[in-house]
């Protein structure tokens, strides 16, 4: 119970059960539960990264290296490790990779901000420094970052190799292969607007099916339906088929109002059904006459209608996600109506191919061999069901690495070498800043040290050792790439090795790590105010420092 002193009187602010940890307690409490939560993902960094397995309360098994994968399935309670996991989403919705860097860095410059509250420095002028650093380190990476444009299709493999490499099913020769199909694919739907180039990932679909090896992985220049055709006397492939999209039912629609209908001959009734069926009949006749030689329908169709679809070798598809048409209708061309009265050719959209196939023991309809698609699919296939969803995450975070350097148009070497750059560039900036702040500054360079270090320790490197050697390396000037070979366990020119990584990646995970800490840095009182209820009716239910929490 939470209690405040007017003289010798005793004022009761929160109700029984409440819980309140204030000033020094709560920046602590704060900064080691997010630097445990940051700590919990480091060892996944870089190709030599360890993996999580992570296991649900309904006893699901997730097998993963990705940073934003574990923290969400980790299922924390406590608010300050629930912005820990804010920074991942966000660099994994803003960038799609670069999540593990953000999180870390996060924790990173809480525990160097620790250190300096012990030294007796306040808060707002580490959050102060710690913003001078943000927008000082994102100056340098606009400084030293190279260009790369859309055409440049080597840079290009060479950043989805990276992205992907701390993922198992990154290694060896099925690296290459899903490096190339995510640029080929990322080229294929990237759009030019007043000279910059935009990519909208969504139109880049990630089908995954266990079953095969990583290398089986496919492009498909078109769109994969996880459906099947509706009607077994359809054709199985059609060749330069005309794709009609329909978005309304093929069958006769139940009135929104209650209808009664007094049938009382069986001849009413025959007239009935034949009517009925006669409607049916007319809905196909549309579709033939439009031209459409592939239907697909996000809604049902009728029985009766499958059967006349079939006599005349139209091939349908039922319930089709929303988000599946829009893909076919980037991918055809073709326009999506919602009344088979206005349907006409010029609805029609265009696919070399439609064919139906067996995979993994399930039927899945292929529209591929498109004119010019605006959207594709990158088909994902691996031996067991942990294996594929790794591979989809990797291929995904791949995605979202090499869209980010096509949009922003520029790379950064990777390897930890920028790191040690922008720590080395602070630090000298710490010195042209007068007061307290300096220290921050200096905290902020040290902090981002951290991604070297760790990188150092997957490969079996002495930490400090690596971390003295590069920044010797660094601070002779000309060795600006200079960095972790984690293959070689040794420091290397990462340019030459071809380890690069888009500025955006970087810059993300600097902003939302910095902007996250200052906000917990900014904390001084903790207030749960968990009412009696929650508190089991016992006075004082919850031990003192718990309340709603949850500290583990």
């Amino acid at each position: 119970m939470a209690r405040g002193e007017m003289g010798n009187q005793q004022v009761l602010i929160l109700p029984e059960g409440s819980s309140r940890i204030l000033g020094r307690d709560a920046q602590r409490t704060n900064i080691a539960v997010a630097y445990a939560v940051a700590s919990a993902i480091r060892t996944t960094l870089g190709p030599k990264g360890m993996d999580k397995m992570l296991v649900s309360e309904l006893g699901d098994i997730v097998i993963t290296n990705d940073g934003v994968t574990i923290l969400e399935e980790m299922n924390v309670e406590h608010p300050a490790a629930k912005i820990m996991v804010e920074i991942a989403k966000t660099q994994d919705k803003e960038v799609g990779d670069g999540t593990t860097t953000a999180a870390m860095l996060g924790g990173e410059l809480l525990k160097k901000a620790g250190e300096l509250l012990d030294l007796g420095i306040h808060a707002s002028t580490i959050v102060n420094g710690y913003k001078l650093s943000a927008e000082e380190a994102t100056k340098r990476l606009n400084e030293v970052a190279h260009k790369v444009s859309i055409d440049d299709t080597a840079a290009l493999e060479k950043i989805a190799m990276i992205s992907m490499g701390s993922k198992s099913v990154g290694a060896g020769s099925s690296k290459e292969h899903l490096a190339k199909l995510v640029v080929k694919a990322i080229k294929q739907v990237a759009e030019k607007t007043d000279g910059k180039v935009s990519v909208d990932t969504d139109f880049i679909k990630v089908e995954k099916k266990e079953g095969g090896d990583i290398g089986d992985t496919e492009y498909i220049s078109g769109v994969l339906i996880d459906k099947e055709i509706v009607h077994s006397g359809m054709p199985k492939l059609i060749e330069n088929a005309k794709i009609a999209l329909i978005d309304s039912a093929i069958e006769i629609e139940k009135t929104e109002i209650d209808a009664k209908i007094e049938i009382t001959s069986p001849k009413q009734m025959g007239e009935f059904l034949e009517q009925e069926e006669k409607m049916l009949k007319d809905m196909v006749e549309k579709i033939k006459k439009s031209g459409a030689t592939v239907v697909f329908c996000q809604k049902g169709i009728d029985d009766v209608a499958q059967h006349y679809l079939a006599k005349v070798e139209i091939v349908a598809i039922r319930r089709v996600k929303k988000s599946d048409m829009e893909k076919l209708a980037k991918a055809t061309g073709a326009r999506m109506v919602t009344s088979l009265e206005g349907l006409g050719a010029k609805d029609l959209g265009f696919a070399g191919v439609v064919r139906e196939k067996k995979v993994a023991g399930e039927q899945m309809v292929y529209v591929e061999k498109c004119k010019d698609p605006k959207s594709v699919t990158i088909f994902v296939r691996a031996s067991t069901s942990h294996v594929v969803s790794e591979g989809e995450r990797a291929v995904k975070d791949c995605i979202g690495a090499v869209s980010s350097a096509v949009e922003d148009g520029s790379y950064v070497t990777g390897g930890g070498s920028i790191e040690m750059d922008l720590a080395g560039h602070l630090r000298k900036y710490a010195s042209s800043v007068g007061g307290r702040e300096q220290l921050a500054i200096v905290a902020f360079a040290e902090a981002l040290e951290v991604i070297p270090k760790t990188l150092a320790e997957s490969a079996g490197m002495d930490a400090i050792d690596t971390i003295v050697a590069l920044r010797t390396k660094h601070d002779k000037g000309g060795a600006r790439s200079m960095g972790v070979n984690v293959y070689k366990a040794e420091i290397g020119d990462m340019e030459a090795l071809g380890v690069i990584e888009p500025t955006k990646v970087k810059k993300q995970a600097i902003a939302s790590a910095s902007e996250a800490a200052e906000m917990l840095l900014r904390i001084d009182d903790m207030i749960s105010s968990k009412g009696k209820a929650s508190a089991g009716g016992m006075p004082g239910g919850m031990p003192p420092g718990m309340g709603g929490m949850g500290m583990d």
